[in-house]
């Protein structure tokens, strides 16, 4: 996981107000993190298929990459036997984060980061084939038959201006 601080009860900037939901800067010189909406967090995990997921098991942390589907606002991701497929049986809480550097047109960067807290379960066989056609095809070529839902508690995201290269 990053390690962007996504603790939305505390802002340390002074103007976290400026640019709206379809700017993929900051406006304003003062403006240096801009906490984004639910929706905007949303959309940018709807235009994303790959995350990193965290759970824990025993007295372990695992984070590891996972291509996604976002149904209903619940992220799918499919796996096989192994950590994932265990965890979600455990029902254990789980993160997902997503991020991306983007370059401006006039030479600044601007960073997103949004991070989906919630708990993993492992969908029954009548439930999984419904998802079928979603298009979760595993980067390696093994099959990967179980489909786990991480149902979200808490959906936050910042986008945040680069310190100048």
């Amino acid at each position: 996981m990053s390690t962007i601080d996504h603790d939305t009860t505390r802002d340390t900037t002074r103007d976290t107000t400026a640019g709206g939901a379809g700017d993929p800067g900051l406006e304003g010189a003062d403006t240096l993190v801009r906490h984004l909406s639910a929706e905007e967090c949303w959309e940018l995990l709807e235009d994303h298929e790959l995350g990193r997921i965290g759970y824990r098991l025993v007295d372990e942390v695992h984070v590891v990459p996972v291509n996604y589907a976002v149904v209903d606002r619940t992220l799918l991701i499919r796996t096989d036997a192994g950590n994932k497929l265990l965890a979600a049986a455990l029902e254990s809480d789980v993160a997902l984060e997503i991020d991306s550097v983007e370059s401006l047109a006039d030479g600044r960067r601007v960073a997103w980061s949004v991070l989906v807290r919630g708990h993993a379960r492992v969908l029954g066989e009548d439930e999984a084939h419904r998802y079928d056609d979603l298009p979760l095809v595993p980067w390696v070529a093994t099959p990967k038959w179980e489909v786990v839902a991480i149902v979200p508690d808490a959906v936050t995201g910042r986008r945040f201006q680069l310190v100048p290269a």
